[in-house]
């Protein structure tokens, strides 16, 4: 081999590639990241400026891809490239960190929103107030659901939308249990109520007779005889009792001072034995006459009547709309302890610290924290 062909082979292999391989794959990783990491959504001015910069850089490597240059020559192209990855590599880290962020805030959104959504049940079930949450619980479900699989999917941003429609929707509840409850948390309300009672208890001392007190927050009827309690018994309220009741099929139990007008045994009602209280009366007409005129009473709604204290026996109507329920054993005994004309005060409270206002309580704090 002559020293010319010997020469020319030496200089070639001291050449090189225009880029290396390496530089380009560098940044194509980066580019995959970021598309991983939905960068054109969360961060779409710095993705737009690296898809520019990668687009020009990349039909210049196309462009020199044939091309070969001395080692100690400057490669432009190269450098360009590297700072491209380094660029990219910062967006990524930041990306990462952000979407780790929103996981971890997701992740502890869903359980608040499920915990608060698990107390609100508990709570809106044990004071009997199934009316509200009855209307919602399947639109929170299906938004807890949807939030799940939206997290499942790694869509942290419609799994936190999802979560906080849910929540906004509990909130909603929970102030509008406050706005038609707060009753039970109001002190002067609950002296009224108090009053009602010490007077059907005076009665029954000054008539040496009996009379009937009945507790709607703690589900208590009590019956009291010359003014001293003889009995109390547990009682079961409408699927809608704790409201006061403004018109028929509300659900609602009255509250008022009322008296038995009828005593109705065996075959004269579809109960075992029931009581007959003389539902409505002025109070009531009168309140249910100031609904209608406000509006709060739709038009096409009657008053009702036909409230009873009632056992159960009826297992298709033990879901009362209205009336006091106990059961059988116990409305034998007071079946037969108390008369026509006995006199039936209810109350929606007689404590401050009553279960209503305990749960109003509870709920208000927790929406808070949501």
């Amino acid at each position: 081999m002559g020293w010319g062909v010997l020469a020319l082979a030496s200089s070639l292999s001291g050449c090189v590639d225009a880029v290396s391989q390496d530089a380009v794959t560098a940044v194509e990783n980066i580019d995959r990241d970021l598309m991983e990491l939905r960068a054109a959504e969360f961060s779409p001015t710095d993705y737009a400026q690296f898809s520019h910069q990668w687009l020009a850089l990349k039909a210049r490597v196309q462009a020199d891809e044939d091309l070969i240059r001395w080692p100690w020559e400057p490669n432009d192209l190269e450098v360009a490239l590297h700072r491209l990855q380094e660029e990219g590599a910062r967006t990524v880290a930041r990306l990462t960190n952000e979407r780790e962020l929103l996981r971890r805030s997701n992740e502890d959104k869903i359980a608040r929103v499920e915990d608060r959504f698990r107390t609100m049940s508990l709570h809106v079930s044990a004071i009997g107030s199934r009316l509200w949450l009855g209307q919602k619980i399947d639109e929170i479900d299906l938004l807890m659901k949807q939030a799940h699989a939206f997290y499942e999917q790694g869509r942290y941003d419609r799994s936190l939308d999802a979560s906080n429609r849910a929540a906004k929707i509990l909130a909603m509840e929970a102030a509008l249990l406050s706005s038609e409850l707060g009753r039970y948390a109001d002190r002067d309300q609950i002296s009224r109520w108090q009053q009602m009672a010490k007077g059907t208890i005076s009665w029954s001392r000054i008539h040496r007779a009996s009379a009937i007190v009945i507790n709607k927050a703690d589900r208590v009827l009590t019956l009291y005889r010359n003014g001293q309690k003889i009995l109390s018994y547990p009682v079961r309220l409408g699927f809608n009792g704790i409201r006061e009741k403004q018109y028929q099929e509300d659900g609602a139990t009255p509250e008022g001072r009322y008296r038995i007008s009828s005593k109705d045994g065996q075959g004269q009602t579809q109960f075992y034995r029931a009581l007959v209280l003389d539902y409505p009366n002025e109070d009531d007409r009168r309140r249910y006459q100031l609904g209608r005129k406000s509006g709060q009473i739709p038009a096409s709604r009657a008053i009702g009547g036909q409230i009873e204290i009632h056992g159960v026996e009826n297992e298709l109507m033990a879901q009362t709309l209205g009336c006091v329920m106990l059961d059988d054993s116990h409305m034998a005994i007071l079946y037969d302890r108390v008369a026509k004309g006995t006199p039936v005060t209810i109350v929606g409270a007689l404590y401050e610290q009553n279960p209503v206002a305990v749960t109003l309580a509870t709920l208000d704090d927790q929406m808070e924290e949501t």
